[in-house]
């Protein structure tokens, strides 16, 4: 079986390289491959994509010729994977690469089609930061549970593996970070087994790149009901 990474990136200079480090080092039992998609950085991690982009025969590095944004970076991405599984990957030191192993294992066992990681669930380390970011998650993930009947701890979570054959069965609308409830709300509707696993979280300050903020929040709830109620 083959993995495909896949890594929407924006302004990430201060992290891309380790991150790619990581993810091109940890240990599988599997073939891999990083489809990286830069959503039009502005910071300098546009110039050291194209430096790296025929370093390795495993990377496949996409370029938008403007900023798009996250779900948009990803809608793009699934277009060139060739893995028989797939982990969404952010670009920066949020999420550790050394857990693919134990997302995928459901997969591997054919206990599951899709997983979810969960940074509230499951005795991993957990950074502490910001109380109404953590609230904000867990209501958001009330809000999609009641519409799409899932018993999820936290739909907002950027550890999403599935199979490949799950893209065909739906398209991705939505450009930015409403791809977390659009996704949630569309798997729920295809009878398909959902798995959850505990992870670890080192999340980031707004001082430290953190770019996610209330108006994505908004967005959030209008997705959920977008597709909860009208599709």
């Amino acid at each position: 079986m083959k993995l495909s990474i896949v890594m929407p990136c924006y302004n990430e200079i201060n992290t891309i390289a380790s991150v790619m480090d990581t993810v091109l080092s940890v240990p599988l039992e599997m073939e891999r491959e990083v489809v990286i998609v830069d959503d039009f950085s502005t910071d300098g991690t546009r110039e050291y994509l194209k430096s790296i982009k025929d370093s390795d025969k495993r990377i496949n590095i996409i370029f938008h010729d403007k900023n798009q944004g996250k779900g948009a970076a990803l809608r793009t991405a699934f277009k060139k994977v060739s893995g028989d599984i797939i982990v969404i990957q952010d670009a920066d030191l949020e999420y550790d690469p050394g857990e693919y192993s134990k997302l995928i294992k459901p997969i591997i066992e054919n206990k599951a089609d899709v997983v979810y990681g969960s940074r509230f669930a499951g005795g991993e380390c957990h950074r502490v930061l910001f109380y109404w970011h953590s609230f904000g998650n867990k209501f958001l993930t009330f809000l999609s549970n009641v519409f799409t009947n899932l018993n999820l701890t936290d739909m907002e979570v950027c550890y999403k593996v599935f199979r490949k054959e799950i893209l065909q069965k739906f398209e991705i609308e939505e450009d930015r970070f409403g791809f977390e409830p659009e996704f949630t709300a569309k798997i729920s509707r295809l009878n398909c087994r959902i798995y959850e696993v505990g992870i670890s979280y080192s999340g980031r300050t707004y001082g430290e790149g953190k770019k996610i903020n209330w108006k994505d929040g908004v967005r959030a709830i209008y997705v959920i009901l977008k597709y909860g109620i009208f599709k």
